[in-house]
């Protein structure tokens, strides 16, 4: 049987690994096993960030929308569960948008909960 050498698909393969640690500093923009290894940590850092992205948004509308709503004399918490008594289905992202920059129409909502 012939002999294989693997000498192309090998260089290949860390060329692509330290392309994709470009960027980096010290020896993990170019030394293989450093690169890898950096990578393997963005991955896994990458990953969870996406999701923690979504809580941090959520959390920060949270505080835009009480805001609006201590200046008004009402808590978050009893605005909240005044908009899901009366059934206005307005999500947080929306509320908090309105808070910021269309508070005449964020009053409108205020005064339809206090009702």
């Amino acid at each position: 049987m012939a002999r294989v050498k693997r000498g192309v698909l090998k260089r290949k393969r860390r060329k692509k690994i330290i392309k994709q640690a470009k960027g980096y500093k010290w020896g993990r923009k170019s030394k293989f096993v450093a690169a890898k290894d950096a990578l393997k940590h963005a991955w896994v850092y990458a990953y969870r960030d996406r999701k923690k992205k979504k809580g941090n948004f959520r959390r920060l509308w949270q505080i835009k929308i009480n805001a609006i709503c201590r200046e008004n004399g009402v808590s978050y918490s009893r605005f909240i569960e005044a908009l899901t008594k009366r059934n206005i289905i307005i999500d947080r992202k929306i509320l908090a948008e309105l808070a910021q920059h269309h508070s005449d129409i964020f009053k409108e909502i205020l005064k339809e909960t206090k009702r």
